[in-house]
């Protein structure tokens, strides 16, 4: 409650101060385990195409929704992923954001070509565009602009970053080679830079529970985010610079197809902890998110 006080006598509403410090699920797909120092032998991934569906809950509540779709062979890779609040939730904070990347293998490390992300945050119009010069990302848009609101990420510290849909594609290709998530990485999101370490903690069978798709065998990561540059000028300072953990599971859920995130945790700072789980999942792209 002391921090939506502050955010009142700031002169900010306490929406708008919540929704800068929810955790939303495209940076929680960022925030999972990756591997800095890749070997440069080729990815034996099997090609395969899935869609996912997921729903957040919070205090026994639903929170979010996410329609995610993963397409990825020994060439390249596009993710596409839909995300939006609901029920109570979604009556004073309506979020709806879409996104996409797509891009090539480098032996077993992803080259991000483009990343497109856009949508409505509490009504409010919002465009991310990041393409990638040799490599390095290239911020072609971004509204609104960061300018009185969020400080800059500088360049040079956006240098050797991947977007978070790329990072997504990695993290299912290491767990699909290696069966293991061990490493750190950074990820740029055109707004926030952050830094991700992780770790495999073991194999564990997941029980049926209700509304979850999948139940059985499954690999679980947990993971450390932190936030390194990019910061929200009217939040608190802290909290954004504080590193955040959560967990998430992998398995094969869909038959022919690398193993996908089917739970996740993670903490908020207004909710506590956020449980996601996979609600329905199979072959093929689903809907596409292309624009």
């Amino acid at each position: 409650m002391s921090s939506l006080c502050d955010a009142r006598r700031r002169g900010i509403s306490w929406q708008a101060a919540a929704m800068r410090n929810f955790p939303l699920p495209v940076l929680i797909l960022a925030l999972l385990p990756l591997s800095a120092a890749q070997a440069e032998t080729r990815s034996t991934l099997t090609a395969g195409n899935a869609h996912m569906s997921y729903v957040g809950s919070a205090m026994g509540l639903s929170v979010m929704r996410v329609q995610a779709a993963l397409a990825m062979d020994r060439s390249g890779y596009r993710v596409d992923v839909t995300y939006g609040t609901t029920g109570l939730f979604s009556a004073f904070m309506r979020t709806e954001q879409h996104s996409w990347a797509q891009g090539l293998w480098q032996g077993r490390r992803p080259a991000p070509q483009r990343f497109y992300s856009w949508g409505h945050v509490r009504g409010q119009p919002r465009e991310t565009l990041l393409d990638y010069d040799a490599g390095q990302p290239v911020l072609r848009t971004l509204q609104p602009p960061n300018a009185g609101d969020r400080d800059e990420v500088p360049a040079a510290e956006r240098r050797n970053t991947i977007d978070t849909l790329s990072a997504l594609a990695l993290l299912v290709q290491r767990v699909a080679d290696d069966g293991r998530c061990d490493g750190t990485a950074r990820v740029f999101d055109g707004r926030r830079l952050s830094e991700v370490s992780a770790r495999t903690v073991a194999e564990v069978v997941l029980p049926p529970e209700s509304d979850a798709a999948y139940a059985g065998p499954s690999l679980r990561c947990d993971f450390l985010g932190r936030q390194l540059a990019g910061f929200s000028i009217d939040s608190d300072r802290e909290w954004q610079q504080r590193p955040h953990g959560g967990s998430v599971w992998f398995a094969r859920a869909v038959p022919g197809v690398p193993p996908v995130p089917v739970r996740m945790t993670f903490e908020t700072r207004w909710f506590g902890d956020v449980t996601m789980v996979l609600t329905a999942a199979g072959p093929g792209p689903g809907p596409s998110a292309a624009r």
